[in-house]
């Protein structure tokens, strides 16, 4: 059974930092690319970050040298650094085991809320 549980998640004020954690179990964890995603109130999900086994890492331009995604294959976890957080980052965040740039499995999501 594959499962992805992500924590880390809360309320914050602007200008702060919160670190994402996503658990997997039930899969190969270093044959998949990672992906965080996020979606707000009445928007569509939308890509986040994601990092490919070798290391290569892909961010939304507006997450960019604020949030920094890393994962650790002896533990089976991504993360999700994020820095500098702004109201319009309020969202459930979600990670995703991809292959390339399919997401094939999900976790719950996590709610971020920062306020102003």
């Amino acid at each position: 059974q594959v499962q992805l549980v992500e924590s880390g998640g809360g309320l914050v004020q602007a200008g702060g930092s919160l670190r994402l954690s996503c658990a997997a179990s039930g899969i190969t964890f270093g044959v998949y690319t990672m992906g965080w995603y996020r979606q707000a109130p009445g928007k569509q999900r939308e890509l986040v970050a994601r990092i490919a086994n070798g290391g290569t890492t892909v961010y939304a331009d507006s997450v960019k040298g604020r949030f920094t995604i890393a994962r650790d294959n002896a533990k089976n976890t991504v993360y999700l650094q994020m820095n500098s957080l702004k109201p319009e980052d309020t969202a459930v965040y979600s990670c995703a085991a991809m292959i390339v740039v399919a997401p094939k499995y999900w976790g719950q999501g996590t709610q971020v809320t920062v306020s102003s």
